[in-house]
């Protein structure tokens, strides 16, 4: 017997170059969403929000960089890393937010599409190779690869390549002190079908999504400025609604997708968690393990790069991967059977999960 298997060959993401330490933000007035000012200096506020999320630095687009150029680089690196031939990748599933934002303006462009520009970038002539973007939130990616494995199971796609990419610095507003969460980055991987006599690659998954009160826990709103121009809107949170949900909601996905899949939790070897706040990944993570009567969290099971690299969206889970593969955190490391878990949590809200067999 053979298994139709949907495998991730290769993958590549792109770090910006700049780097974008708290310190630059110590100088900053900070204002609460109705407009009254933060007591506290700025670096009170900073050394507060580092506490709280972990993050010591994070990275930005340089000035002339869009998201499809930084998705494109990360595309070409995964496409090497495969060894393939790029004409024959069936689909571009791209993963993103805000589209292309040029520098000193606040316009998303989406048309046409990042995923066509990235087809366009990377010179494919196949006309057979489809791109679309995904618009879902920090999940995007892992959305992306769900919705690759279903086209592969079915018989509809061979090979595709999924991006998660965003340069969120284009669109925070620097009198919120939310903004310094959010950085630029771009993610991206093969993935393809193989068949073999043994399951390996995605195993399951598991989607879920609340969009009631929760759809709005993420939007876009006026800076928190007195007197700002409400007609310009920036990507604006409710944080403590979102640590909520995550918590109460993300555990019972994860442990959704890995009960489908009838791999015992032993087994798991990482939990590749989208890097949205440090203390809110450990806290799911902990309650994750306690679905199963578990207290006692092995070591080294959740790699995080959220310390330098904040959260850039759809690319934090795909460029987590791709630096644990290249070496890139020597703590930690991924060997053939491994069992993995991939999950996110984002805006909509949504969140979702799959188990991997490496």
């Amino acid at each position: 017997m053979k298994y139709i298997n949907t495998i991730i060959t290769g993958t590549g993401c792109y770090i910006p170059e700049v780097k974008v330490l708290n310190l630059h933000f110590s100088r900053n007035k900070f204002y609460e969403k109705d407009e009254t000012s933060i007591d506290g200096s700025g670096h009170e506020v900073v050394e507060k929000f580092r506490d709280i999320t972990g993050i010591r630095e994070r990275r930005w687009v340089k000035k002339d960089q869009t998201a499809s150029d930084i998705a494109t680089i990360a595309a070409e690196r995964a496409i090497e890393d495969a060894g393939i031939d790029r004409e024959t990748i069936d689909q571009i599933i791209m993963a993103q937010n805000f589209g292309d934002v040029i520098k000193d303006t606040i316009q998303t462009d989406t048309l046409p599409s990042i995923a066509s520009r990235v087809k366009h970038n990377l010179n494919i002539s196949n006309p057979s190779c489809i791109p679309y973007d995904i618009i879902f939130g920090c999940p995007g990616w892992i959305q992306g690869v769900i919705q690759a494995d279903s086209y592969i199971k079915s018989g509809l796609a061979k090979r595709c390549l999924v991006i998660g990419a965003d340069a969120l610095s284009r669109v925070v507003d620097k009198y919120d002190r939310d903004s310094m969460i959010f950085s630029d980055g771009a993610g991206a991987t093969i993935i393809e079908r193989v068949e073999s006599k043994e399951k390996t690659g995605i195993l399951s998954s598991a989607m879920v999504s609340h969009s009631k009160e929760e759809a709005y826990y993420l939007y876009l709103g006026k800076s928190n400025a007195p007197e700002s121009d409400p007609k310009i809107r920036y990507i604006k949170m409710l944080g403590r609604k979102i640590y909520e949900y995550s918590l109460s909601n993300v555990p019972l996905a994860m442990k959704a997708a890995l009960d489908k899949s009838g791999i015992p939790i032993e087994q798991v070897k990482k939990i590749l968690i989208h890097q949205a706040n440090e203390k809110m990944d450990d806290a799911i993570i902990q309650r994750f393990y306690k679905l199963y009567q578990i207290r006692e969290i092995p070591d080294k099971i959740m790699p995080m790069n959220i310390h330098e690299l904040g959260n850039s969206s759809v690319a934090t889970v795909p460029t987590l991967y791709d630096m644990i593969l290249k070496g890139q955190l020597p703590e930690h490391n991924i060997n053939k059977g491994d069992i993995l878990i991939f999950a996110s949590v984002g805006a909509g809200m949504s969140i979702n999960a799959f188990v991997y067999r490496a």
